[in-house]
């Protein structure tokens, strides 16, 4: 059974969930709406990820940090589209419900 919403495959692994969402929410006018922790599978957590309210609406940004060359290169991310769009779809919904919780 998986955790918050559902689960993310990885290739050649069972299912790995996604136990845990936490939302600091921002009190700054921006574009920066809050910060996102996850756990997943109750062992691993990942810090700094961003909810950005854009022109096309709301998108997560995954932790980064800056390179020497000036760019900006994520430090963890999904690899492939499928899966950032699930995890985007679970961090934004558990967003929205806070939200209506305030």
């Amino acid at each position: 059974m998986c955790g918050i919403t559902e689960c993310v495959r990885v290739k050649g692994v069972n299912k790995v969930q996604v136990t845990d969402i936490r939302i600091r929410s921002v009190e700054k006018e921006g574009k920066m709406k809050a910060v996102v922790s996850i756990t997943i599978d109750d062992e691993f957590v990942v810090h700094d990820i961003k909810i950005i309210e854009g022109e096309k609406g709301m998108f997560i940004a995954m932790p980064s940090r800056k390179a020497s060359d000036g760019e900006y290169r994520d430090i963890a991310h999904p690899i492939n589209t499928a899966t950032r769009e699930r995890l985007q779809n679970m961090i934004l919904a558990k967003y929205r419900e806070t939200q209506e919780e305030e």
